[in-house]
């Protein structure tokens, strides 16, 4: 009998049992800014821990107090909803987290409403910010659309809890006008190509911007976001335009090797100019900017759009990444951001919605790379929260019912 499932369950009781007490356990740094823990945060606050316990409490397996505890830890801090704001921090953080939370009719509804009215109109202001900025033919900011702090996060939050809803076409919408050329545009660039860096600010190293292809701060995460809304019905104009445009794209700069495919995490002008990436510019097979993460932000898109020749593509660029050991050894984090959590939980995500058995066979040697690491903070995307999630996912092996990794744009 395989025991991988019980020891990853096991283990991630062991690491929520590490968490139990806000008053006991010290955040290491904010690993969205490097710098002081914000409660309010899924980087690097007590946010991403209230997530563990919601999900534990949803399950059965921990008590609604623990995780009660840390929704109020999570508020201790002046709340956010301004231009630091998006689904990793802030209003629409603690907005997730009270959905997650609401396990029954009317549970929380006074504080939903408050938390739901900051993130629609946080939503509506970056909204009209973005297309003024296109009207206007100027290069988006990472910021304007990207999962962490852009409209892309945002947009999975309403997708999530109002699916039908204004806000969610409407946001739908805006990406399907990012992935078109701008206004008057010859230079053959994508809608997404930004003047920027990676890391969001101007740098020498990019004078002339890159396109970023990543889930985290990348068009992958807007791809994953357009094909969960059509895979719930949930269509607007042009919608599936959008989605062939981004894929075009992302063909463009797929990486064909003896392992798998691969895609770079971003390409420079130079690059673009020169129609190819060198090999170094292979990402480690994380979440964040590697393969798994655009690899499942593929497959949604094929199981979308009906492409199974797409399907087949992504799922063997995944199976390549976890057959690869030289590949996999590149992966020093345990977390889900850049570390082997964030690839378990893309791997089970992908491996239930693949006809094939292929990846879910690569799920116990997964877990036991894992459970070898003994990561320092307790946090969420880097650290014990993130990981014990991920764990659980896997032990249980049923998708999570707080729907955590929405923030991931896996599932």
């Amino acid at each position: 009998m395989n025991r991988y499932p019980l020891n990853a369950m096991a283990a991630s009781t062991e690491l929520a049992a590490r968490l139990n007490d806000p008053r006991l356990v010290r955040f290491v740094k904010n690993s969205t800014t490097g710098g002081r823990p914000r409660p309010q945060s899924l980087g690097g606050g007590a946010a991403g821990v209230a997530l563990l316990h919601i999900e534990r409490a949803r399950g059965g397996a921990g008590p609604w107090v623990t995780a009660h505890t840390w929704l109020a830890a999570a508020t201790d801090d002046e709340l956010s909803a301004g231009a630091n704001a998006g689904l990793f921090f802030g209003a629409p953080t603690l907005a997730f987290l009270t959905h997650a939370a609401a396990d029954q009719p009317g549970k929380l509804a006074r504080a939903l409403a408050t938390l739901d009215t900051a993130t629609s109109n946080l939503t509506r202001t970056r909204l009209a910010t973005a297309h003024t900025r296109i009207d206007r033919g100027g290069r988006p900011a990472l910021a304007e659309f990207d999962l962490i702090r852009g409209l892309t996060g945002l947009g999975a939050y309403h997708l999530r809890h109002d699916p039908a809803g204004e806000l969610t076409k409407a946001v739908l919408s805006y990406l399907v006008r990012l992935t078109q050329p701008l206004p008057d545009a010859n230079d053959g660039l994508p809608g997404w190509w930004t003047d920027l860096a990676p890391n969001g600010a101007r740098s020498p190293d990019f004078p002339d911007g890159h396109g970023n292809l990543g889930m985290s701060h990348g068009i992958a995460a807007s791809l994953a976001l357009l094909s969960l809304a059509m895979l719930r019905g949930i269509v607007v104009d042009d919608h599936a335009a959008a989605i062939g445009r981004i894929c075009t794209w992302m063909d463009t700069w797929q990486q064909d090797t003896p392992s798998g495919p691969w895609w770079p995490g971003f390409i420079t002008w130079e690059q673009a100019n020169a129609g190819r990436v060198p090999f170094s510019s292979r990402q480690r097979p994380s979440w964040c900017y590697g393969t798994p993460g655009i690899a499942r932000a593929q497959q949604l898109a094929a199981l979308a759009t009906g492409d199974t020749d797409r399907q087949h593509i992504a799922e063997a660029a995944m199976l390549g990444c976890l057959r690869d050991l030289a590949q996999l050894d590149r992966l020093t984090d345990s977390g889900l951001c850049h570390g082997l959590a964030g690839v378990l939980q893309a791997t089970w995500r992908m491996a239930a919605a693949s006809p094939e058995p292929d990846l879910a066979a690569e799920l116990p040697n997964l877990v036991d790379r894992l459970l070898t690491r003994s990561p320092q903070d307790p946090e969420f995307l880097d650290g014990h929260a993130g990981i014990a999630l991920a764990l659980r996912t896997v032990g249980a092996d049923t998708a999570p019912l707080s729907h955590w990794d929405t923030c991931l744009l896996l599932g």
